[in-house]
């Protein structure tokens, strides 16, 4: 599994993916610091479309199921295929352990199980400063084994794949962990793994792109991680950096970002030790693409969510 130099050529970049990064710059140029505002009005102005992102419509075939967790019930929204689902898809959402919830990734969950035949469901777990480390993993967990128990009675299906974008990449990679190291499960057949952050080290990607804010920066990394680590925890811990995990027997996955991301390299390094680990992997690195771009609809978007529908077809 080699790079292809020729994704870093600046030549390379499509004119969408320029124009969304046009657009992105020019957003944050004149946008309030984030970080000055208490986290949940952050979240509220998100909700009602202030933020960067494109706003997605709430569906109204979702349903809300609440199981139990660690922490009090853990909500799960959950859509289902039109047809017998082919297997069921755990989606954790992104957002830096901050921000985001499950429901601001509608028509993008619908989508997969439109065009995959799969349940998807996305879990609510709880969110830091106010909830640090390990709440979130914790309920993550809690979804995965409620998964393991109750997909085939109520899914009809014990197919289960995992996947998620951002900090959503990184919970998903702490739950096959979990899964297998605590319950000795590995029942996931793929994992969907967008622009995840797995060193909270910070790799040398983050660690050397400065303050230019194409929806993240070095300091944004920074107070994520300084937030979800609140109450404490080692960087070095394979619970917080599942970079330093031993990785053997971990599903195939598939590893996407962009080269205008400052988690390039929490992609280029954890792909790296998935396949040395002995498990089958797949790189697509995409031209000038800003962090999570397939949030942003336009032909680099369309073409790179259907690569993944393909892979999670092929699971």
């Amino acid at each position: 599994m080699l790079i292809n130099p020729s994704s870093f050529d600046k030549a390379a970049i499509p004119a969408d993916i320029a124009a969304i990064n046009e657009r992105i710059l020019a957003f944050f140029k004149n946008a309030p610091d984030q970080w000055s505002f208490p986290p949940q009005m952050i979240r509220d102005a998100r909700k009602k479309g202030a933020g960067v992102f494109p706003m997605e419509a709430l569906s109204l075939g979702a349903q809300e199921i609440l199981i139990a967790g660690p922490g009090g019930d853990v909500p799960l929204r959950v859509f289902r295929p039109e047809s017998p689902a082919k297997g069921v898809y755990l989606h954790i959402h992104g957002g830096g352990w901050v921000f985001g919830s499950a429901d601001m990734q509608d028509e993008r969950n619908e989508r997969l199980a439109r065009h995959c035949g799969l349940v998807v469901v996305s879990v609510e777990y709880r969110l830091a400063p106010e909830h640090p480390y390990p709440a979130g993993p914790d309920d993550c967990e809690a979804a995965a084994l409620w998964l393991v128990r109750e997909a085939p009675a109520l899914f009809g299906t014990d197919r289960l794949l995992i996947g998620g974008e951002s900090a959503g990449a990184h919970l998903s990679v702490v739950t096959m962990l979990r899964l297998r190291d605590k319950h000795r499960l590995l029942p996931f057949r793929a994992a969907n793994l967008i622009a995840g952050c797995y060193d909270l080290a910070m790799t040398p990607s983050v660690r050397n792109w400065g303050k230019e804010k194409l929806i993240l920066n070095t300091r944004d990394i920074f107070m994520f991680t300084h937030f979800f680590l609140r109450t404490g925890g080692d960087v070095r811990s394979a619970d917080i950096s599942p970079i330093h995990a031993d990785l053997v027997g971990l599903p195939p996955a598939l590893f996407t970002i962009g080269t205008r991301d400052p988690l390039l390299d929490d992609s280029l390094f954890m792909t790296a030790r998935w396949s040395a680990a002995g498990n089958r992997c797949e790189l697509d690195v995409w031209p000038g693409a800003p962090h999570v771009f397939t949030a942003f609809p336009c032909e680099t978007t369309e073409k790179t969510l259907s690569r993944i529908d393909a892979f999670l077809n092929a699971a």
